[in-house]
Protein backbone atom coordinates (compact mmCIF):
# COMPACT_ATOMS: atom_id res chain seq x y z
CA UNK A 1 0.00 0.00 0.00
CA UNK A 2 1.37 3.53 -0.58
CA UNK A 3 2.07 6.19 2.61
CA UNK A 4 -0.11 8.65 3.15
CA UNK A 5 0.27 11.66 0.57
CA UNK A 6 1.90 13.92 2.60
CA UNK A 7 4.68 11.25 3.49
CA UNK A 8 6.00 11.65 0.10
CA UNK A 9 8.59 14.11 -0.80
CA UNK A 10 9.33 15.65 -4.20
CA UNK A 11 12.93 15.38 -6.77
CA UNK A 12 12.99 16.55 -10.23
CA UNK A 13 14.89 17.88 -12.84
CA UNK A 14 11.89 20.64 -14.09
CA UNK A 15 11.73 18.19 -17.34
CA UNK A 16 9.65 15.53 -15.00
CA UNK A 17 9.80 14.29 -11.12
CA UNK A 18 9.38 11.60 -8.68
CA UNK A 19 7.94 10.99 -5.65
CA UNK A 20 10.27 9.30 -2.74
CA UNK A 21 8.38 8.20 0.79
CA UNK A 22 9.51 8.40 4.11
CA UNK A 23 10.12 4.57 3.47
CA UNK A 24 12.74 5.24 1.03
CA UNK A 25 10.45 3.81 -1.52
CA UNK A 26 9.82 5.78 -5.19
CA UNK A 27 6.34 4.85 -5.81
CA UNK A 28 6.19 7.34 -8.30
CA UNK A 29 7.86 8.47 -11.32
CA UNK A 30 7.27 9.38 -15.11
CA UNK A 31 9.84 9.46 -17.40
CA UNK A 32 10.93 11.49 -19.55
CA UNK A 33 7.81 14.27 -19.16
CA UNK A 34 5.54 14.87 -16.31
CA UNK A 35 3.28 13.81 -18.37
CA UNK A 36 4.98 10.38 -19.84
CA UNK A 37 3.86 6.91 -18.72
CA UNK A 38 4.89 5.81 -15.44
CA UNK A 39 7.44 3.42 -14.56
CA UNK A 40 7.20 3.10 -11.11
CA UNK A 41 3.04 3.59 -9.83
CA UNK A 42 3.03 2.04 -6.71
CA UNK A 43 1.37 5.43 -5.56
CA UNK A 44 -1.84 4.29 -7.70
CA UNK A 45 -1.33 1.02 -6.00
CA UNK A 46 1.14 -1.18 -4.67
CA UNK A 47 4.55 -2.77 -5.11
CA UNK A 48 3.35 -4.46 -7.81
CA UNK A 49 2.69 -1.30 -10.06
CA UNK A 50 6.32 -0.56 -9.86
CA UNK A 51 8.77 0.87 -7.05
CA UNK A 52 12.82 1.47 -6.16
CA UNK A 53 13.46 1.00 -2.81
CA UNK A 54 16.32 1.50 -0.81
CA UNK A 55 16.10 1.25 2.97
CA UNK A 56 17.56 -0.32 6.01
CA UNK A 57 16.80 -3.81 6.85
CA UNK A 58 16.24 -2.84 10.69
CA UNK A 59 12.44 -2.92 11.09
CA UNK A 60 13.36 -0.48 13.94
CA UNK A 61 15.15 1.79 11.59
CA UNK A 62 14.26 5.70 11.72
CA UNK A 63 14.43 8.14 9.56
CA UNK A 64 14.46 11.97 9.20
CA UNK A 65 14.91 13.81 5.82
CA UNK A 66 15.24 17.40 4.28
CA UNK A 67 16.55 19.05 1.22
CA UNK A 68 19.52 20.79 0.69
CA UNK A 69 19.28 24.27 1.15
CA UNK A 70 16.81 25.85 -1.49
CA UNK A 71 17.31 22.50 -3.52
CA UNK A 72 15.60 19.48 -4.45
CA UNK A 73 18.27 17.06 -3.19
CA UNK A 74 16.61 14.95 -0.50
CA UNK A 75 18.68 13.61 2.26
CA UNK A 76 17.09 10.98 4.02
CA UNK A 77 18.85 9.91 7.62
CA UNK A 78 18.35 6.65 8.99
CA UNK A 79 19.65 5.51 12.12
CA UNK A 80 19.81 2.15 13.01
CA UNK A 81 21.08 0.07 15.73
CA UNK A 82 24.61 -0.37 14.60
CA UNK A 83 25.28 2.91 12.53
CA UNK A 84 23.26 6.08 10.50
CA UNK A 85 23.62 6.33 6.74
CA UNK A 86 22.54 8.75 4.19
CA UNK A 87 20.26 7.86 1.37
CA UNK A 88 20.48 11.24 -1.10
CA UNK A 89 18.02 11.07 -3.69
CA UNK A 90 18.01 13.80 -6.60
CA UNK A 91 17.66 13.95 -10.37
CA UNK A 92 20.62 15.78 -11.97
CA UNK A 93 20.03 19.14 -13.71
CA UNK A 94 20.86 20.15 -17.34
CA UNK A 95 22.41 16.50 -18.03
CA UNK A 96 19.84 16.62 -21.02
CA UNK A 97 19.09 12.36 -19.77
CA UNK A 98 16.27 11.38 -17.16
CA UNK A 99 18.02 10.45 -14.05
CA UNK A 100 17.26 9.59 -11.05
CA UNK A 101 20.15 8.81 -8.72
CA UNK A 102 20.12 7.15 -4.52
CA UNK A 103 23.61 7.69 -3.04
CA UNK A 104 24.05 5.50 -0.29
CA UNK A 105 26.66 7.29 2.39
CA UNK A 106 27.78 5.83 5.87
CA UNK A 107 28.01 8.24 8.56
CA UNK A 108 28.55 5.99 11.68
CA UNK A 109 28.96 1.96 12.36
CA UNK A 110 27.70 -0.25 9.36
CA UNK A 111 24.08 -0.29 7.99
CA UNK A 112 22.90 -3.19 6.16
CA UNK A 113 20.30 -2.28 3.74
CA UNK A 114 18.59 -4.02 0.64
CA UNK A 115 17.49 -2.86 -2.69
CA UNK A 116 14.51 -3.72 -4.92
CA UNK A 117 13.65 -2.37 -7.95
CA UNK A 118 10.24 -3.46 -9.72
CA UNK A 119 9.94 -1.60 -13.45
CA UNK A 120 7.16 -1.74 -14.99
CA UNK A 121 6.46 0.58 -17.79
CA UNK A 122 3.68 2.23 -19.59
CA UNK A 123 1.44 2.69 -16.15
CA UNK A 124 2.38 -0.99 -15.26
CA UNK A 125 0.58 -2.51 -17.91
CA UNK A 126 4.11 -3.26 -19.67
CA UNK A 127 6.40 -6.04 -17.68
CA UNK A 128 10.08 -5.07 -19.21
CA UNK A 129 12.02 -7.63 -20.59
CA UNK A 130 15.54 -7.41 -18.68
CA UNK A 131 19.14 -8.54 -18.73
CA UNK A 132 22.10 -8.01 -16.67
CA UNK A 133 25.95 -7.18 -17.44
CA UNK A 134 28.47 -6.52 -15.14
CA UNK A 135 30.54 -8.14 -12.51
CA UNK A 136 29.46 -8.98 -9.03
CA UNK A 137 29.89 -6.53 -6.46
CA UNK A 138 28.92 -3.15 -7.18
CA UNK A 139 29.27 -2.57 -10.52
CA UNK A 140 26.66 -4.04 -11.84
CA UNK A 141 24.47 -2.61 -15.09
CA UNK A 142 20.95 -3.89 -15.89
CA UNK A 143 19.04 -2.67 -18.82
CA UNK A 144 15.31 -2.99 -19.15
CA UNK A 145 13.34 -3.03 -22.39
CA UNK A 146 9.45 -2.16 -23.49
CA UNK A 147 8.17 -0.98 -26.63
CA UNK A 148 9.81 2.29 -26.85
CA UNK A 149 11.21 2.94 -23.50
CA UNK A 150 14.74 2.04 -22.00
CA UNK A 151 16.41 1.69 -18.52
CA UNK A 152 19.55 1.38 -17.25
CA UNK A 153 20.09 0.67 -13.71
CA UNK A 154 24.28 1.45 -12.21
CA UNK A 155 25.20 0.28 -9.07
CA UNK A 156 25.63 -2.76 -6.57
CA UNK A 157 24.44 -6.22 -9.14
CA UNK A 158 21.07 -6.91 -8.62
CA UNK A 159 19.31 -10.86 -8.73
CA UNK A 160 15.95 -11.17 -10.09
CA UNK A 161 13.13 -12.21 -7.96
CA UNK A 162 9.28 -12.68 -8.58
CA UNK A 163 9.32 -10.30 -11.52
CA UNK A 164 11.72 -7.81 -8.71
CA UNK A 165 15.15 -6.88 -8.75
CA UNK A 166 16.94 -7.22 -5.44
CA UNK A 167 20.04 -6.14 -3.90
CA UNK A 168 21.41 -6.61 -0.09
CA UNK A 169 24.75 -4.35 0.51
CA UNK A 170 26.63 -3.10 3.48
CA UNK A 171 28.04 0.62 4.19
CA UNK A 172 30.13 1.71 6.36
CA UNK A 173 31.09 5.25 8.23
CA UNK A 174 33.23 6.61 5.08
CA UNK A 175 31.98 4.71 1.93
CA UNK A 176 29.23 5.68 -0.39
CA UNK A 177 27.55 3.69 -2.92
CA UNK A 178 25.90 5.43 -5.95
CA UNK A 179 22.71 3.89 -7.94
CA UNK A 180 21.91 5.92 -11.28
CA UNK A 181 19.02 5.03 -13.26
CA UNK A 182 18.60 6.26 -16.71
CA UNK A 183 15.69 6.36 -19.23
CA UNK A 184 16.76 6.76 -22.92
CA UNK A 185 14.76 5.66 -26.16
CA UNK A 186 14.80 1.73 -26.21
CA UNK A 187 16.00 1.86 -30.23
CA UNK A 188 19.40 3.62 -28.61
CA UNK A 189 22.22 1.92 -27.17
CA UNK A 190 22.47 2.79 -23.21
CA UNK A 191 24.03 6.36 -22.44
CA UNK A 192 27.97 6.39 -20.82
CA UNK A 193 27.17 6.05 -16.83
CA UNK A 194 26.95 9.17 -15.00
CA UNK A 195 29.47 11.18 -12.72
CA UNK A 196 27.62 11.93 -9.54
CA UNK A 197 29.96 13.95 -8.21
CA UNK A 198 29.93 16.48 -10.51
CA UNK A 199 26.23 16.31 -11.67
CA UNK A 200 25.62 16.61 -7.62
CA UNK A 201 27.61 19.70 -7.28
CA UNK A 202 25.80 21.14 -10.48
CA UNK A 203 22.59 20.25 -9.25
CA UNK A 204 22.42 22.00 -5.64
CA UNK A 205 24.38 24.64 -7.44
CA UNK A 206 21.74 25.51 -10.21
CA UNK A 207 19.10 25.48 -7.60
CA UNK A 208 20.83 27.47 -5.04
CA UNK A 209 21.28 30.15 -7.76
CA UNK A 210 18.07 29.99 -8.97
CA UNK A 211 16.52 30.36 -5.40
CA UNK A 212 19.23 33.42 -4.66
CA UNK A 213 18.33 35.51 -6.89
CA UNK A 214 14.05 35.67 -5.59
CA UNK A 215 12.45 38.33 -3.10
CA UNK A 216 10.69 36.50 -0.33
CA UNK A 217 8.37 38.58 1.57
CA UNK A 218 9.60 39.09 5.48
CA UNK A 219 6.43 37.29 6.25
CA UNK A 220 6.88 33.48 6.23
CA UNK A 221 10.16 33.96 4.30
CA UNK A 222 11.15 30.24 4.29
CA UNK A 223 7.65 28.39 3.40
CA UNK A 224 7.39 31.55 0.25
CA UNK A 225 10.70 30.32 -0.77
CA UNK A 226 9.94 26.25 -0.85
CA UNK A 227 6.63 27.53 -2.78
CA UNK A 228 8.74 29.27 -5.46
CA UNK A 229 11.14 26.51 -6.05
CA UNK A 230 8.38 23.64 -5.97
CA UNK A 231 6.40 26.10 -9.11
CA UNK A 232 9.89 26.51 -10.83
CA UNK A 233 10.23 22.49 -10.46
CA UNK A 234 6.60 22.21 -11.73
CA UNK A 235 7.64 24.28 -15.03
CA UNK A 236 9.61 22.95 -17.66
CA UNK A 237 12.52 23.55 -18.77
CA UNK A 238 12.80 23.63 -22.40
CA UNK A 239 9.05 24.33 -23.48
CA UNK A 240 8.54 26.45 -20.39
CA UNK A 241 4.79 24.92 -19.60
CA UNK A 242 3.77 24.73 -16.10
CA UNK A 243 2.20 21.94 -15.21
CA UNK A 244 -0.58 22.12 -12.67
CA UNK A 245 1.19 19.08 -10.48
CA UNK A 246 3.38 16.21 -10.80
CA UNK A 247 0.65 13.07 -10.25
CA UNK A 248 -2.72 12.20 -11.79
CA UNK A 249 -5.60 10.75 -10.07
CA UNK A 250 -5.06 11.35 -6.11
CA UNK A 251 -8.20 11.45 -4.89
CA UNK A 252 -10.36 14.35 -3.43
CA UNK A 253 -12.12 12.52 -1.22
CA UNK A 254 -11.17 9.01 0.29
CA UNK A 255 -12.51 6.50 -1.55
CA UNK A 256 -14.34 8.76 -4.17
CA UNK A 257 -14.07 9.05 -8.02
CA UNK A 258 -13.02 12.75 -8.28
CA UNK A 259 -9.69 11.96 -9.42
CA UNK A 260 -7.76 13.95 -11.83
CA UNK A 261 -4.92 13.88 -14.22
CA UNK A 262 -2.91 17.79 -13.35
CA UNK A 263 0.47 17.11 -15.43
CA UNK A 264 -0.76 19.46 -17.91
CA UNK A 265 -0.42 23.25 -18.46
CA UNK A 266 -3.82 25.41 -17.31
CA UNK A 267 -3.65 28.71 -18.69
CA UNK A 268 -5.39 29.78 -15.01
CA UNK A 269 -2.77 28.28 -13.10
CA UNK A 270 0.22 29.06 -15.86
CA UNK A 271 -0.99 32.40 -15.42
CA UNK A 272 -1.29 33.05 -11.56
CA UNK A 273 2.28 30.85 -11.21
CA UNK A 274 3.65 33.34 -13.57
CA UNK A 275 2.73 36.51 -11.72
CA UNK A 276 3.45 34.66 -8.22
CA UNK A 277 7.20 34.42 -9.93
CA UNK A 278 7.81 38.00 -11.66
CA UNK A 279 6.70 39.54 -8.13
CA UNK A 280 9.60 37.74 -6.22
CA UNK A 281 12.08 38.90 -9.33
CA UNK A 282 12.13 36.25 -11.59
CA UNK A 283 11.46 37.92 -15.05
CA UNK A 284 13.14 35.56 -16.86
CA UNK A 285 10.16 33.40 -16.61
CA UNK A 286 8.07 35.66 -17.60
CA UNK A 287 9.57 35.90 -20.92
CA UNK A 288 9.64 31.68 -21.13
CA UNK A 289 6.16 31.73 -20.42
CA UNK A 290 4.87 34.11 -22.81
CA UNK A 291 6.71 32.72 -25.49
CA UNK A 292 4.61 29.37 -24.50
CA UNK A 293 2.08 30.97 -24.56
CA UNK A 294 2.44 32.67 -28.55
CA UNK A 295 2.70 28.93 -29.45
CA UNK A 296 0.30 27.21 -27.24
CA UNK A 297 -2.48 29.35 -28.50
CA UNK A 298 -1.39 31.06 -31.62
CA UNK A 299 -4.16 30.91 -34.48
CA UNK A 300 -7.65 31.26 -34.21
CA UNK A 301 -8.42 32.98 -30.70
CA UNK A 302 -12.05 30.62 -31.22
CA UNK A 303 -9.48 27.55 -30.74
CA UNK A 304 -7.98 28.74 -27.47
CA UNK A 305 -7.80 25.82 -24.96
CA UNK A 306 -8.20 26.03 -21.09
CA UNK A 307 -5.21 23.71 -21.03
CA UNK A 308 -2.35 22.16 -23.29
CA UNK A 309 0.08 19.97 -22.84
CA UNK A 310 3.83 20.61 -22.23
CA UNK A 311 4.77 21.96 -25.51
CA UNK A 312 1.40 23.48 -26.44
CA UNK A 313 0.12 19.79 -27.53
CA UNK A 314 -3.96 20.10 -27.96
CA UNK A 315 -4.92 16.88 -28.01
CA UNK A 316 -5.51 15.80 -24.63
CA UNK A 317 -8.41 12.65 -24.37
CA UNK A 318 -8.91 11.38 -21.00
CA UNK A 319 -9.49 7.86 -20.55
CA UNK A 320 -9.17 5.72 -17.55
CA UNK A 321 -7.12 2.86 -16.84
CA UNK A 322 -8.59 -0.16 -15.34
CA UNK A 323 -4.96 -1.15 -15.05
CA UNK A 324 -4.25 0.74 -11.58
CA UNK A 325 -6.46 0.02 -8.79
CA UNK A 326 -5.92 3.84 -7.75
CA UNK A 327 -4.50 5.73 -4.49
CA UNK A 328 -6.34 3.35 -1.67
CA UNK A 329 -8.47 1.70 -4.07
CA UNK A 330 -9.93 5.43 -5.02
CA UNK A 331 -10.96 4.84 -8.90
CA UNK A 332 -11.21 5.85 -11.24
CA UNK A 333 -7.54 5.94 -12.36
CA UNK A 334 -7.53 8.58 -15.09
CA UNK A 335 -4.79 9.71 -18.30
CA UNK A 336 -5.83 12.83 -20.40
CA UNK A 337 -8.62 15.52 -18.86
CA UNK A 338 -11.67 15.48 -20.69
CA UNK A 339 -11.92 19.31 -19.40
CA UNK A 340 -8.97 20.82 -21.99
CA UNK A 341 -12.68 20.52 -24.46
CA UNK A 342 -14.37 22.83 -21.99
CA UNK A 343 -15.07 26.53 -22.26
CA UNK A 344 -14.21 27.99 -19.34
CA UNK A 345 -14.45 32.04 -19.70
CA UNK A 346 -12.42 33.05 -16.81
CA UNK A 347 -9.01 32.04 -18.96
CA UNK A 348 -9.49 35.00 -20.93
CA UNK A 349 -9.01 37.16 -17.58
CA UNK A 350 -6.48 35.70 -15.98
CA UNK A 351 -4.04 35.40 -19.10
CA UNK A 352 -4.79 39.14 -19.78
CA UNK A 353 -4.14 40.21 -15.97
CA UNK A 354 -0.58 37.76 -16.17
CA UNK A 355 0.53 40.23 -19.04
CA UNK A 356 -1.11 43.35 -17.88
CA UNK A 357 1.17 42.56 -14.54
CA UNK A 358 4.06 41.79 -16.73
CA UNK A 359 4.13 45.30 -18.29
CA UNK A 360 3.72 47.08 -14.87
CA UNK A 361 6.86 45.61 -14.12
CA UNK A 362 8.90 46.62 -17.52
CA UNK A 363 8.32 43.62 -19.42
CA UNK A 364 7.61 45.27 -22.73
CA UNK A 365 5.09 43.25 -25.07
CA UNK A 366 6.76 42.08 -27.96
CA UNK A 367 5.44 42.97 -31.35
CA UNK A 368 3.85 38.81 -31.46
CA UNK A 369 2.19 39.65 -27.86
CA UNK A 370 -0.20 42.58 -28.02
CA UNK A 371 -1.52 41.48 -31.47
CA UNK A 372 -2.39 38.07 -29.47
CA UNK A 373 -3.93 40.13 -26.06
CA UNK A 374 -5.83 41.62 -28.90
CA UNK A 375 -7.13 38.36 -30.61
CA UNK A 376 -8.32 37.52 -27.39
CA UNK A 377 -9.96 40.76 -26.59
CA UNK A 378 -11.52 40.21 -29.69
CA UNK A 379 -12.89 37.04 -29.13
CA UNK A 380 -14.24 37.74 -25.89
CA UNK A 381 -16.52 40.45 -27.43
CA UNK A 382 -17.90 38.12 -29.58
CA UNK A 383 -18.61 35.13 -26.57
CA UNK A 384 -19.02 36.98 -23.55
CA UNK A 385 -22.31 35.98 -23.27
CA UNK A 386 -22.02 32.44 -23.42
CA UNK A 387 -22.53 30.26 -20.24
CA UNK A 388 -19.56 28.34 -19.04
CA UNK A 389 -17.90 25.52 -17.13
CA UNK A 390 -16.48 27.83 -14.36
CA UNK A 391 -13.09 27.75 -12.88
CA UNK A 392 -13.99 24.52 -10.92
CA UNK A 393 -14.38 22.90 -14.53
CA UNK A 394 -18.04 21.70 -13.98
CA UNK A 395 -19.50 19.07 -15.33
CA UNK A 396 -22.51 19.79 -15.07
CA UNK A 397 -24.52 22.45 -17.17
CA UNK A 398 -22.94 25.23 -18.33
CA UNK A 399 -23.81 28.44 -16.35
CA UNK A 400 -23.28 32.15 -16.23
CA UNK A 401 -21.12 31.78 -13.73
CA UNK A 402 -20.06 34.99 -11.50
CA UNK A 403 -16.61 34.54 -11.14
CA UNK A 404 -16.24 34.41 -15.33
CA UNK A 405 -17.93 37.08 -15.63
CA UNK A 406 -16.01 39.22 -13.88
CA UNK A 407 -13.00 37.34 -15.10
CA UNK A 408 -14.34 38.23 -18.79
CA UNK A 409 -14.76 41.50 -17.05
CA UNK A 410 -10.44 41.88 -15.89
CA UNK A 411 -9.87 40.89 -19.82
CA UNK A 412 -11.42 43.94 -20.98
CA UNK A 413 -10.26 46.33 -18.11
CA UNK A 414 -7.07 45.33 -18.51
CA UNK A 415 -7.24 45.67 -22.58
CA UNK A 416 -8.46 49.26 -21.68
CA UNK A 417 -5.18 49.75 -19.43
CA UNK A 418 -2.91 48.84 -21.88
CA UNK A 419 -4.11 51.71 -24.41
CA UNK A 420 -4.61 53.96 -21.47
CA UNK A 421 -1.19 53.56 -19.50
CA UNK A 422 1.42 52.17 -21.82
CA UNK A 423 0.30 53.43 -25.53
CA UNK A 424 -0.49 50.59 -27.29
CA UNK A 425 -3.39 50.28 -30.09
CA UNK A 426 -6.72 49.22 -30.00
CA UNK A 427 -10.40 50.16 -29.79
CA UNK A 428 -10.64 51.67 -26.34
CA UNK A 429 -13.71 53.24 -26.31
CA UNK A 430 -15.51 49.86 -27.62
CA UNK A 431 -13.75 47.86 -24.90
CA UNK A 432 -14.32 50.64 -22.22
CA UNK A 433 -18.33 50.42 -23.11
CA UNK A 434 -18.49 46.77 -23.25
CA UNK A 435 -16.05 46.63 -19.90
CA UNK A 436 -18.89 49.08 -18.45
CA UNK A 437 -22.07 46.57 -19.66
CA UNK A 438 -20.28 43.32 -18.02
CA UNK A 439 -20.02 45.34 -14.86
CA UNK A 440 -23.69 46.13 -15.11
CA UNK A 441 -24.58 42.67 -15.97
CA UNK A 442 -22.77 41.36 -12.94
CA UNK A 443 -24.61 43.60 -10.45
CA UNK A 444 -27.74 42.89 -11.92
CA UNK A 445 -27.48 39.05 -11.79
CA UNK A 446 -24.42 37.94 -9.87
CA UNK A 447 -25.93 39.82 -6.83
CA UNK A 448 -27.98 38.69 -4.26
CA UNK A 449 -29.46 42.06 -2.62
CA UNK A 450 -31.50 40.36 0.30
CA UNK A 451 -28.21 38.75 1.75
CA UNK A 452 -25.69 40.92 0.71
CA UNK A 453 -23.54 39.04 -1.01
CA UNK A 454 -22.37 37.85 -5.00
CA UNK A 455 -23.75 34.10 -5.93
CA UNK A 456 -21.93 31.46 -7.82
CA UNK A 457 -23.53 32.08 -11.13
CA UNK A 458 -27.31 33.36 -12.26
CA UNK A 459 -29.99 32.53 -10.44
CA UNK A 460 -28.64 31.12 -7.79
CA UNK A 461 -28.53 31.82 -4.00
CA UNK A 462 -24.89 29.70 -3.41
CA UNK A 463 -21.76 30.99 -3.25
CA UNK A 464 -18.40 30.26 -4.61
CA UNK A 465 -14.92 30.54 -3.06
CA UNK A 466 -13.79 31.91 -6.43
CA UNK A 467 -15.47 35.18 -5.56
CA UNK A 468 -12.87 35.72 -3.50
CA UNK A 469 -10.62 36.66 -6.56
CA UNK A 470 -13.50 39.66 -7.26
CA UNK A 471 -11.18 42.11 -5.26
CA UNK A 472 -7.50 40.21 -6.37
CA UNK A 473 -8.73 41.53 -9.92
CA UNK A 474 -9.90 44.77 -8.74
CA UNK A 475 -13.81 44.88 -9.48
CA UNK A 476 -14.10 46.14 -5.80
CA UNK A 477 -11.81 46.98 -3.31
CA UNK A 478 -11.05 44.58 -0.70
CA UNK A 479 -12.63 46.03 2.01
CA UNK A 480 -16.02 47.40 -0.18
CA UNK A 481 -19.14 46.50 1.65
CA UNK A 482 -19.82 43.82 -1.34
CA UNK A 483 -16.74 42.60 -0.50
CA UNK A 484 -17.37 41.82 3.40
CA UNK A 485 -20.48 40.43 2.81
CA UNK A 486 -19.69 38.02 0.34
CA UNK A 487 -16.55 37.05 3.08
CA UNK A 488 -19.04 36.41 5.78
CA UNK A 489 -21.19 34.22 3.43
CA UNK A 490 -18.50 32.24 2.26
CA UNK A 491 -17.84 31.62 5.97
CA UNK A 492 -21.29 30.96 6.80
CA UNK A 493 -21.34 28.29 4.47
CA UNK A 494 -17.93 27.15 3.05
CA UNK A 495 -16.28 26.87 6.08
CA UNK A 496 -15.34 23.44 7.28
CA UNK A 497 -13.42 23.13 10.25
CA UNK A 498 -12.15 26.46 9.97
CA UNK A 499 -11.31 25.83 6.17
CA UNK A 500 -12.85 26.85 3.09
CA UNK A 501 -14.34 24.23 0.84
CA UNK A 502 -14.66 25.57 -3.14
CA UNK A 503 -18.62 25.45 -2.81
CA UNK A 504 -21.13 23.27 -1.69
CA UNK A 505 -21.05 19.82 -4.03
CA UNK A 506 -24.74 19.21 -2.13
CA UNK A 507 -25.96 21.84 -4.15
CA UNK A 508 -25.49 19.16 -7.40
CA UNK A 509 -24.32 21.78 -9.46
CA UNK A 510 -21.17 20.01 -10.90
CA UNK A 511 -22.46 17.45 -11.99
CA UNK A 512 -20.80 14.94 -9.70
CA UNK A 513 -20.82 12.17 -7.25
CA UNK A 514 -19.43 12.37 -3.61
CA UNK A 515 -18.20 15.30 -1.62
CA UNK A 516 -14.55 16.98 -1.12
CA UNK A 517 -12.25 18.36 1.24
CA UNK A 518 -11.21 22.03 1.89
CA UNK A 519 -9.25 23.53 -1.23
CA UNK A 520 -6.04 24.79 0.32
CA UNK A 521 -6.09 27.67 -2.21
CA UNK A 522 -9.28 28.71 -1.51
CA UNK A 523 -8.61 29.00 2.45
CA UNK A 524 -5.11 31.17 1.46
CA UNK A 525 -7.57 33.52 -0.79
CA UNK A 526 -9.11 34.33 2.31
CA UNK A 527 -6.03 34.82 4.16
CA UNK A 528 -5.33 37.58 1.75
CA UNK A 529 -8.86 39.17 1.77
CA UNK A 530 -8.32 39.25 5.78
CA UNK A 531 -5.12 41.01 5.27
CA UNK A 532 -5.81 43.29 2.68
CA UNK A 533 -9.12 44.62 4.27
CA UNK A 534 -8.05 45.11 7.82
CA UNK A 535 -8.55 41.80 9.68
CA UNK A 536 -4.76 41.22 9.92
CA UNK A 537 -5.14 38.97 13.09
CA UNK A 538 -7.02 36.75 11.33
CA UNK A 539 -5.30 36.42 8.47
CA UNK A 540 -2.35 35.50 10.72
CA UNK A 541 -4.18 33.06 12.54
CA UNK A 542 -5.29 31.32 8.87
CA UNK A 543 -1.94 31.45 7.45
CA UNK A 544 -0.57 29.67 10.49
CA UNK A 545 -2.54 26.87 10.50
CA UNK A 546 -2.27 26.71 6.41
CA UNK A 547 1.44 26.71 6.58
CA UNK A 548 1.33 23.96 9.48
CA UNK A 549 -0.66 21.48 6.81
CA UNK A 550 2.76 21.48 4.65
CA UNK A 551 4.51 18.17 5.39
CA UNK A 552 7.93 17.97 6.88
CA UNK A 553 9.84 19.09 3.30
CA UNK A 554 7.32 22.26 2.77
CA UNK A 555 5.24 20.08 0.19
CA UNK A 556 1.13 21.00 0.01
CA UNK A 557 -1.19 19.02 -1.65
CA UNK A 558 -4.98 20.02 -3.19
CA UNK A 559 -6.99 20.00 -0.27
CA UNK A 560 -7.20 18.60 3.40
CA UNK A 561 -8.39 16.30 5.69
CA UNK A 562 -9.40 18.83 8.18
CA UNK A 563 -10.14 15.79 10.89
CA UNK A 564 -6.96 13.87 10.03
CA UNK A 565 -4.49 16.34 8.84
CA UNK A 566 -4.27 14.24 5.89
CA UNK A 567 -3.80 15.52 2.11
CA UNK A 568 -5.64 14.85 -0.07
CA UNK A 569 -5.81 15.46 -4.21
CA UNK A 570 -3.10 15.57 -6.72
CA UNK A 571 0.48 16.72 -5.03
CA UNK A 572 2.49 19.14 -5.11
CA UNK A 573 -0.54 21.59 -6.11
CA UNK A 574 0.69 24.84 -7.69
CA UNK A 575 -2.54 26.24 -7.49
CA UNK A 576 -1.66 25.68 -3.52
CA UNK A 577 2.12 27.09 -3.29
CA UNK A 578 1.22 30.25 -5.64
CA UNK A 579 -1.60 31.13 -3.72
CA UNK A 580 0.47 30.94 -0.28
CA UNK A 581 2.90 33.07 -1.62
CA UNK A 582 0.12 35.95 -2.41
CA UNK A 583 -0.99 35.13 0.93
CA UNK A 584 2.42 35.98 2.46
CA UNK A 585 2.42 38.94 -0.04
CA UNK A 586 -0.91 40.17 1.28
CA UNK A 587 0.57 39.71 5.23
CA UNK A 588 3.58 41.33 4.21
CA UNK A 589 2.20 44.65 3.07
CA UNK A 590 -0.67 44.59 5.27
CA UNK A 591 1.81 44.77 8.15
CA UNK A 592 4.19 47.05 6.62
CA UNK A 593 1.03 49.84 6.35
Amino acid sequence: MPLPIEDYALIGDCHTAALVGRDGSIDWTCLPRFDSASVFAALLGDAGHGRWSVAPTDPDATATRAYVDDTFVLVTTWTTSTGVVEVVDFMPFGDRRANVVRRVRGVSGTVALHEELRLRFDYATALPWVRQTGGEGRDGELVAIAGPDAIVVRGPRLTASDHAHTADLEVSAGETVDVVLTWYPSHREPPEPLDVDAQLAATTGWWQDWASRGEPPVAYADAVQRSLLILRALTHEDTGGIVAAATTSLPEQRGGSRNWDYRYVWLRDASLTLQALMMHGYREEAHQWRRWLLRAIAGDPADVQIMYGLAGERWLPERELDELPGYEGASPVRLGNAAYQQYQGDVFGEVMVALDEARELGDDDTDESWPLQRALVQHVEEHWKEPDNGIWEIRGEPRHFTHSRVMLWAALDRAVRGVERHGLDGPVDRWRALRDEVRAEVEQHGWDADRGTYVQHYGSTEVDASLLQIAQVGFVAYDDPRMTGTVAALESDLLHHGLLTRYRTESGVDGLEGAENPFLTCSFWLVEQYARSGRLDDATALMDRLVGHANDVGMLSEEIEVETGHHLGNTPQALSHLALVRAADAISRARAS
